[in-house]
C-alpha cells in the first residue's frame, strides 16, 4: 500500500471520526434526536444519506464485475432499483413521514405498525422488532466481514486489521452522533461515491481512445456484450427488476423518510436522490463495460486473469484506481469502496439499536424511562449489536453470510406489503398485519432453503405477492373499529394536500 493511499484512507477516516464528534455536540440531548435527528433532515442529506445507506459495496465491486462478465444484461438489476426507488419516494415517503408523526410521533417501524393499527397485544412490534434484530444484526456483521475483505484484497493488510479499523470508526461515530452522525457521514460518503464512479470511467474512456473507440473494442469481443436481452432469460429479467419491490420495506431507507424536516422536502430529495442513484448505478455499469475495451487495448496480460475469475472481475474498480491515476487520487477512489461499505453498516446499525431501545427496552423493561435513560440506553445498544457483529465477523459462516444474502428479500416481503397497505387502504387491520409479515418472511425462507423447481424466480416475488394477499384477505375477515383510523388518515391526506 503506497503511502499517498495511506494519507487518503486517513483523511477520509479522520473526516468520518470529525463529524462524530460534531453531531455529538450538536443534536443527541435525547433518543428522538439521536435515533431519528429530530426530524429535523434537509432534502439533499435526506435523499444521499438513503441512497448511500442502500448502496453497500456490491455498487463498486458486485455491479461493475457483473458488467464486465456478461455485458449489458447485467443492467437489469439497476433498472429494477432505481425504478423502485423511485416508486419508494413516490408512493410511500410523503405519507410515511407524516402518519408516523401523526401516529403517536412514531420513530421507529415497529412502534408505527403497533401504533398505526392500535395494536393492543404488542404481537406486531415484537414480532416486527425479531425480524430487525436478527437480519440487522446479521447484515451489519456482513459489513465489518467486507470492510476487513476489503483492506486485505485493496490495502494488502491483515484481515483482522482491517475488520477492526472499519468497525471502530463506523462504531465511534454512530456511538458519539447517532442518526445526525450516520446522516451527514452518508451524505459525505455518497458525494465520494458519485465523484469516484464518474471520474473513473470517463478517465477509462480518455485512456483508451474515446467513445467511438471503445464501443468498436467492446464490440469485437462478442456483440452479446452490447445487447440487453442476450444471456438472460424472461425469468432473470423479472427476478433482477423485482429487487425494486424491497425498497417499500428497508427500514434503514424508510426513517431517512421519517427524519426529514417538511414533507414539501421530498420533492427536492426526490430529485437528487433519483439522480444520484442514475449516476451511481450508470458509472458503476460503465466501469464494467469500459474495462472490456481497456483490458482488450491496453493491458491482455491482465485480461485473462478477469475473464476466468467472477471474484477478480469484482476488483475491477480497484484496478483502474491503482493503473490510471497518482496513489494519492487512488486512495480516495479506493475510499469510496470502504464509504459504500460504511455507510450501509453504520445504517443498519443504528436501525438495529433503536429497535433495542424503543422496541424492547422502552416498551417492556423500561415504560417510565426519562429522556436521559432513553439516550444512554440508545447508546448502550449500538456498543451491544456492534460488539455481537463484531464476533460473528471475526470468524465469517458461509450460512451466516448466505443469510444475509436474502435479507433484502425478506425485508421487502415481510415489511414491504404492510407498509404500502397501511399507508393506502385504512381498512388493513393488525391481525392482517401480523399475519402478512410472518407470511412474506416464511415463504421467502422456504423458498431459498428447500429444494423446488422454481429457484429461477427470486424469493422476492412469491413472498411479497404471497405476503399482500395474505393482509387483505385477512383484513377482510377481522374487521375492527375504523373511527380513530379514519380520523388518522383524514388528518394525513389534508397535511399532504396542504405541503
Amino acid at each position: 500500500m503506497d503511502i499517498y493511499e495511506i494519507v487518503s484512507i486517513g483523511i477520509y477516516l479522520a473526516l468520518m471520526i470529525g463529524i462524530g464528534l460534531y453531531s455529538y455536540k450538536k443534536s443527541t440531548s435525547n433518543s428522538e434526536e439521536f435515533l431519528i435527528g429530530g426530524r429535523k433532515m434537509g432534502a439533499a442529506v435526506t435523499a444521499l444519506s438513503a441512497g448511500a445507506a442502500d448502496m453497500s459495496g456490491w455498487l463498486l465491486m458486485g455491479l461493475p464485475g457483473a458488467m464486465y462478465f456478461t455485458g449489458l444484461s447485467a443492467s437489469w438489476i439497476a433498472i429494477g432499483l432505481t425504478f423502485g426507488a423511485f416508486m419508494n419516494y413516490i408512493i410511500v415517503a410523503p405519507r410515511l413521514r407524516v402518519y408516523t408523526e401523526v401516529s403517536g410521533n412514531s420513530i421507529t417501524i415497529p412502534v408505527f405498525f403497533e401504533n398505526r393499527f392500535k395494536d393492543k397485544t404488542h404481537l406486531l412490534k415484537i414480532v416486527s422488532s425479531v425480524l430487525i434484530l436478527v437480519f440487522f444484526t446479521l447484515y451489519t456483521s456482513s459489513g465489518m466481514v467486507a470492510g476487513g475483505k476489503l483492506f486485505e484484497s485493496a490495502f494488502g493488510m491483515n484481515y483482522m486489521t482491517g475488520l477492526f479499523v472499519t468497525s471502530i470508526v463506523v462504531v465511534l461515530y454512530t456511538f458519539l452522533g447517532g442518526f445526525l452522525a450516520v446522516s451527514l457521514t452518508d451524505f459525505v460518503q455518497g458525494t465520494i461515491m458519485v465523484l469516484a464512479l464518474v471520474i473513473v470511467p470517463i478517465v477509462t474512456i480518455l485512456e483508451i481512445g474515446g467513445v467511438g473507440e471503445t464501443y468498436q473494442l467492446i464490440d469485437s469481443k462478442g456483440p452479446n456484450y452490447l445487447d440487453l436481452f442476450t444471456g438472460t432469460t424472461t425469468v432473470g429479467i423479472f427476478s433482477l427488476l423485482a429487487w425494486g419491490l424491497g425498497y417499500f420495506g428497508q427500514p434503514h431507507i424508510l426513517v431517512r423518510f421519517m427524519a426529514i424536516d417538511k414533507v414539501s422536502d421530498l420533492t427536492k430529495a426526490r430529485r437528487i436522490g433519483i439522480t444520484w442513484m442514475i449516476f451511481t448505478v450508470g458509472g458503476a455499469l460503465l466501469v464494467g463495460l469500459v474495462g472490456i475495451a481497456y483490458l482488450l487495448k491496453l493491458d491482455q496480460s491482465t485480461m485473462s486473469l478477469f475473464d476466468t475469475s467472477k471474484t477478480d472481475a469484482e476488483t475491477i474498480f480497484i484496478y483502474f484506481s491503482r493503473v490510471l491515476f497518482h496513489p494519492l487520487i487512488s486512495g480516495f477512489l479506493l475510499s469510496a469502496i470502504l464509504a459504500a461499505v460504511m455507510s450501509t453498516i453504520s445504517s443498519q446499525l443504528l436501525v438495529t439499536s433503536s429497535s433495542l431501545t424503543e422496541d424492547i427496552y422502552k416498551a417492556f423493561l423500561n415504560k417510565k424511562a426519562t429522556s436521559k435513560q432513553l439516550l444512554i440506553a440508545s447508546r448502550v445498544s449500538v456498543l451491544i449489536v456492534a460488539v455481537i457483529s463484531l464476533a460473528l465477523s471475526i470468524t465469517p459462516k458461509d450460512s451466516i453470510l448466505n443469510l444475509v444474502g436474502n435479507a433484502w428479500a425478506g425485508f421487502g416481503a415481510a415489511f414491504g406489503p404492510i407498509i404500502l397497505l397501511s399507508l393506502l387502504w385504512r381498512k388493513t387491520t393488525w391481525q392482517g398485519a401480523l399475519v402478512g409479515m410472518i407470511v412474506g418472511a416464511t415463504v421467502v425462507l422456504s423458498w431459498v432453503y428447500m429444494d423446488h423447481s422454481f429457484k429461477d424466480w427470486y424469493e422476492m416475488i412469491p413472498g411479497f405477492i404471497s405476503s399482500f394477499v395474505s393482509i387483505i384477505l385477512v383484513s377482510l375477515v377481522t374487521k375492527q373499529d375504523q373511527t380513530e383510523i379514519d380520523k388518522e388518515f383524514d388528518q394525513v391526506n389534508e397535511i399532504i394536500k396542504n405541503s
